[in-house]
């Protein structure tokens, strides 16, 4: 793991296409801006952790049935935290 240590409105690029910027910097955390190309995925850890098990829930319920749209939304839901405010996506 590459530590980076960065002060507020510093930056880092990844890849040559990818910048991560220190925008914010309060008591509860720092605050990034991501700037990335639109086919790159960009997901909180929580968000990306809740969206390989629902995969892998769906992957398990196709080979003895099919889980539709609505049970696999259904069940990202579910493992999904509930969002502290709106801003905080």
């Amino acid at each position: 793991m590459l530590v980076i240590t960065r002060k507020l409105d510093q930056s880092l690029i990844i890849d040559g296409n990818i910048e991560i910027m220190v925008i914010g910097l309060n008591r509860d955390g720092v605050r990034l801006g991501i700037k990335a190309p639109k086919e790159v995925q960009v997901h909180r850890r929580e968000v990306f952790d809740a969206i390989a098990e629902v995969n892998r829930a769906a992957t398990a319920k196709t080979r003895g049935g099919a889980l539709s749209l609505q049970d696999a939304a259904a069940l990202l839901r579910e493992r999904l935290p509930k969002a502290k405010k709106e801003n905080d996506r």
